[in-house]
């Protein structure tokens, strides 16, 4: 995938469910990974252009893994002259060995958000990226239907009432596949995670799910995006119908 196909599908996002406005300072989760590393190069590219001004942090809360190495995320930003920051936590050593859990993804995820998010207010951030792609919505309304009993995902875009900060989802319309084209096109410095059961989730049998369904009923994975896009969804705002100028 070309950049020039990142920030249109980025634009038609931002623009859609109107996720930045003028004078904004958006923070950008970077994980390490692939999609990460995309959506920071989306907002980057899209800030040279977009008629709304808007400010770009990066921040990364460190897990506590030993040898992860963001060196490679540094100079990157440094490259992209986005400012970085890395957030030190407890979180491996809580979840791991306090804790000793088995099933450590859910309590992980919220304890990184939970950091993220006290990091990016004391940044001055008004708004954080989050780097799901189309196919963890899709991912997430199998695992609700499937787990939960209820046909859910995760909304474009979500203001937090007690943090006082907006959620947003750039990369909603862009496909995995296309970011692991983007990643090898523009060698993206990804840093492998060191999580031990990264890779046995429920998030992995979704993914494997989904791809299986598509294959066996090709389309079937575009039309579910778009029941959940017009499935009036709890949380999910409208559609902005108009243009800016």
């Amino acid at each position: 995938m070309q950049l020039q196909r990142l920030l249109s599908y980025t634009r038609k996002a931002v623009d859609e469910y109107q996720m930045i406005g003028e004078g904004d300072h958006v923070a950008v989760g970077i994980s390490g990974g692939k999609d990460s590393l995309t959506l920071l190069y989306a907002l980057q590219g899209l800030q040279r252009f977009y008629p709304k001004s808007f400010q770009l942090s990066a921040v990364t809360v460190d897990l506590g893994f030993e040898g992860f190495n963001l060196s490679p995320v540094q100079k990157l930003c440094q490259e992209l002259k986005v400012p970085y920051h890395v957030v030190k936590s407890d979180i491996y050593h809580i979840l791991f060995d306090v804790r000793k859990e088995p099933s450590p993804c859910s309590l992980c995820a919220k304890m990184r958000k939970g950091a993220l998010n006290d990091a990016v207010k004391k940044l001055g951030c008004n708004k954080v990226a989050y780097a799901h792609h189309k196919d963890d919505i899709i991912e997430t309304m199998l695992l609700s239907l499937i787990f939960e009993g209820r046909f859910y995902s995760f909304s474009p875009k979500t203001y937090l009432d007690r943090m006082d900060l907006t959620v947003i989802r750039p990369l909603m319309f862009v496909d995995e596949m296309e970011i692991c084209g983007f990643r090898n096109k523009y060698n993206l410095p990804v840093v492998k995670s060191k999580c031990p059961v990264d890779g046995y989730t429920k998030r992995q049998y979704a993914k494997e799910l989904l791809k299986q369904l598509n294959t066996e009923h090709p389309g079937a994975r575009e039309r579910m995006f778009h029941a959940i896009q017009s499935g009036n969804l709890k949380g999910w705002p409208e559609k902005w119908s108009g243009r800016h100028s």
